[in-house]
């Protein structure tokens, strides 16, 4: 017998923890700023924190830009990517009314 997971009571291969964690209603703000010698920053807020490494990973790997996690609350990557940063979010599973890109 497999063993049950102790927040939704389902078998740990059925869990579905992971996709009502991000259903949630967590507001993700996607904004531009200027950094050192006038450079654009993406900057992505409300990611929740023990997912903020791997989402960045991601993020980065698929806009193919470098970036950082700062103070587990959000993700900075370098270069402008607001236009694309809806779509991408969404396809990873987070609710498209969720995410606010400014």
């Amino acid at each position: 017998m497999s063993e049950i997971c102790s927040t939704c009571g389902l078998p740990k291969d059925l869990c579905v923890c992971d996709v009502l964690e991000k259903e949630a209603e967590n507001t993700i703000k996607v904004y531009t700023k200027k950094a050192k010698f006038n450079k654009v920053v993406t900057v992505i807020e409300g990611i929740p924190s023990e997912d903020i490494d791997d989402i960045a990973k991601e993020l980065k790997r698929k806009l193919a830009c470098g970036g950082t996690v700062k103070d587990d609350s959000l993700i900075e990557l370098q270069g402008n990517h607001k236009s694309k940063m809806k779509g991408v979010i969404v396809g990873m599973g987070y609710k498209e009314s969720n995410i606010d890109v400014a």
